[in-house]
């Protein structure tokens, strides 16, 4: 049984096995899709995507760190994702990551910036030509755990206005929907900084059960998201369930221990 602290409340769980998702021997659960490439000159992306399982530059792989332990690395050079070949519903998410040095693109010299990607569907590709339509539990330097709505993702999140447009997660405060077409935008910013300092291994969990989700940070909730939906061609949906994808977003990043395992309820 797993118990997360909630503000008061008890989020209760009850667990089935891990599976792993990487056991440090192989990327065979996931493919990769990478984006277009980014011209230094006229500082845009520019030309056809790269693909579907194509990698010419080694975006993606696996390094040895610490006693010839082998991990995800993740470039960053291109944009794009290793997106995992099965679906899911109803799981706890955990893995680990750790912020490399490199930057590229357009990221050069602002915070290194990844994410975890759940809930993926339809095409590759669909966000800026590199991302899946999903939820977005972000990996960025000082924002760990922030929601973004990705190519047609809505969430339901209690948040507070903390200026003209910047909504923040406060759960005493009224519930809004957070999405593309929403007039309050996309983004919804976490609450805390549980970050590690950077070169340090972070732990993140992503709790997801029917329409609701958690995004924890080193063992802290730092957001609790209602009513999983989706944006298609004007029409909203229930989106729950769907691939998982760690984005490649300009930064070099590494990632370890990935494991899922089946829940069945996110209450008491």
């Amino acid at each position: 049984m797993v118990v997360i602290s909630f503000y008061g409340a008890q989020k209760i769980s009850t667990p089935s096995p891990w599976i792993n998702l990487f056991d440090g021997k192989n990327l065979n659960a996931w493919d990769t899709y990478l984006g277009p490439k980014f011209d230094y000159q006229k500082n845009g992306f520019i030309g056809s995507p790269i693909g579907f399982n194509k990698d010419p530059q080694n975006v993606f792989s696996l390094v040895s760190l610490n006693n010839d332990e082998k991990v995800i690395r993740i470039s960053g050079e291109n944009f794009g994702a290793l997106t995992s070949k099965a679906k899911f519903s109803n799981y706890h998410l955990q893995l680990k990551f750790k912020w490399g040095k490199q930057q590229w693109a357009n990221k050069k010299g602002k915070k290194m910036d990844s994410g975890l990607l759940y809930h993926c569907v339809g095409n590759d590709g669909a966000d800026f030509g590199f991302w899946k339509r999903s939820q977005e539990f972000q990996i960025e330097q000082g924002n760990c755990g922030d929601y973004w709505g990705v190519a047609g993702g809505w969430e339901t999140i209690s948040a507070k206005l903390i200026n003209d447009s910047t909504f923040i997660y406060d759960v005493n405060s009224p519930e809004i929907i957070f999405g593309e077409h929403s007039k309050y935008g996309r983004h919804c910013i976490k609450e805390g900084d549980f970050e590690n300092p950077s070169g340090n291994w972070n732990v993140i969990d992503l709790y997801c059960f029917g329409n609701e989700s958690i995004h924890m940070v080193n063992g802290h909730v730092v957001m609790h998201l209602k009513n999983s939906q989706q944006w298609d061609n004007g029409t909203l949906s229930t989106l729950n369930k769907g691939q998982i994808q760690l984005q490649s977003e300009g930064a070099e990043i590494f990632y370890k221990d990935i494991r899922i395992q089946a829940i069945q309820s996110l209450t008491r």
